[in-house]
């Protein structure tokens, strides 16, 4: 059950996350209760984080590669020397890689060796109604399969796979049942960029345990989750070379938000976000993710010297009482010595698609209740419902989205199925460089906030979702339908 303060404890803290004048809630952190582990009492920095699995195909034909993976309960050690109960995808936690490239088609066959009804969707990629994971298309629990056909008609982007089932996906995602899609092109591959053993993807969660090691879940309980993770680990460590190193960030979190930097306080780069790289690098001092984004970026380890040990630190999302050093530290980076490096980080990446004309405009409000009546989530006043289509789209039409939290503490987020988006402005103001310049597929709405959205539907018909990724939100409603046809398509 989500309880009222719940709620408003969340809101109030994602807020400040999000860089808000000030907090409109009063929160303070709960204490651990008897049968939870204390997180103070977890080792830091003793754990090397793991580089997540390559899946090999079992077989290539042609330009389809094929895959098999099943989706079943496994042991990880996410605390040093205890094990934990997760859901994997083919026992990996975190996750598995799928190694893609455009123009060459991949298809899985997923098959649910869970207790629980799943449905996978592989998020940002342009794919047919069919393979896109829709809440209710639902792969059976304890053998049943569903094949997924991946054309990959887009460019390079950073994507990953996760359940999607309604009313579950919380509660699976929580416990491990997500995995990372790496799709690659020839503008990307061929830029020169740190590749290989330099090139790391990195899963970012949050978690509560139970005193003997269990995960505890439980909806809306963000603020209990003191745990930080890396790629399945509780503040691990990595050792990096002296040289420069890409990170693909993703934030596989159900509610937490992040803002992360070095503890030195020095620059990197951001070269890419969710549909892949930017126009030009970025020089920041911090990035910042929702839950489901994803952030592309290059730290040169060159300038420390052997030995130095440096924090990738969180400084954001912290409730008052919260514990600064298990929140405020993500994972450690142990610098070893120079080795050659011939990787470059060029001053253009790409060129983005045109905009194009749009003919269409709409708007969208998302709400939750906040008066603790009900637990009930909306986008323009109504909760999901799959049997009803809320936006009618003409196939290839480009529109412009307006889309506007409502609430008052609550943050949320907006992620669109099936095409990537431009965010052309927030709070009224245009985007035209930064982070948010680049192709997105989800952005974050502080309470109040409003931002603009252009996106062009084509490639396929159907039936698709849009939703706050927040993933509780969804499960309490806020999500809806759209579907995309050609007038030839269409009754009467």
């Amino acid at each position: 059950m989500i309880h009222r303060r719940t709620i408003l404890m969340t809101g109030a803290a994602l807020t400040g996350a999000l860089g808000s004048a000030g907090l409109l809630v009063p929160a303070m952190a709960e204490p651990t209760q008897a049968g939870e582990l204390d997180p103070t009492t977890v080792p830091q920095f003793e754990q090397a984080m793991p580089v997540p699995q390559v899946l090999e195909p079992v077989c290539e034909l042609g330009l389809t590669s094929y895959y098999d993976i099943a989706m079943r309960e496994a042991d990880a050690e996410i605390l040093p020397g205890r094990k934990t109960r997760v859901y994997t995808f083919n026992g990996s936690f975190p996750g598995p890689v799928v190694k893609a490239a455009s123009g060459h088609r991949v298809v899985v066959r997923q098959t649910n060796r869970l207790g629980v009804s799943t449905s996978i969707h592989l998020h940002g990629a342009h794919v047919p109604q069919s393979s896109d994971g829709s809440p209710m298309d639902l792969i059976a629990p304890n053998g049943g399969s569903k094949v997924y056909t991946y054309p990959n008609s887009q460019p390079h982007a950073n994507l990953w796979f996760h359940d999607h089932a309604h009313h579950l996906e919380s509660e699976t995602v929580y416990r491990g049942l997500t995995g990372f899609y790496l799709l690659t092109d020839d503008v990307e591959r061929n830029l020169n960029l740190p590749s290989g053993a330099y090139d790391v993807p990195i899963a970012l969660r949050d978690a509560r345990f139970d005193d003997s090691g269990q995960l505890v879940y439980s909806m809306g309980d963000f603020m209990k989750r003191h745990v930080l993770m890396a790629n399945g680990k509780a503040w691990p460590y990595f050792e990096v070379a002296a040289r420069k190193y890409r990170f693909r960030l993703f934030n596989t979190a159900n509610l937490r938000f992040y803002t992360l930097q070095l503890s030195d306080g020095s620059t990197f780069q951001q070269i890419g976000s969710d549909g892949g790289l930017l126009e030009k690098p970025l020089d920041v001092t911090s990035v910042s993710l929702s839950p489901g984004e994803r952030a592309d970026i290059v730290i040169d380890f060159s300038r420390y010297a052997a030995g130095t040990r440096l924090i990738l630190a969180n400084t954001g999302g912290l409730l008052p009482g919260e514990p600064v050093d298990q929140l405020g530290r993500v994972l450690q980076f142990r610098v070893t010595g120079p080795v050659q490096d011939r990787s470059t980080v060029p001053s253009t990446l790409r060129t983005l698609p045109a905009l194009g004309s749009a003919t269409v405009s709409r708007d969208f409000v998302l709400s939750m209740d906040e008066t603790g009546a009900t637990m009930d989530a909306f986008i323009n006043g109504k909760s999901f419902d799959m049997d009803r289509v809320d936006t009618e789209i003409e196939y290839g039409a480009t529109e412009i989205w307006t889309v506007r939290n409502a609430n008052l503490y609550t943050p949320h987020n907006f992620h669109m199925h099936l095409v990537q988006f431009r965010v052309l402005e927030r709070n009224g103001k245009p985007v035209t460089s930064g982070p948010e310049s680049g192709l997105k597929d989800t952005v974050p709405l502080q309470p109040g906030e409003t931002v603009k959205l252009q996106a062009t539907f084509t490639g396929y018909e159907g039936t698709y979702v849009y939703h706050c990724h927040m993933f509780d939100h969804a499960s309490m409603g806020m999500m809806a339908n759209f579907r995309v046809r050609k007038p030839s398509s269409r009754r009467g």
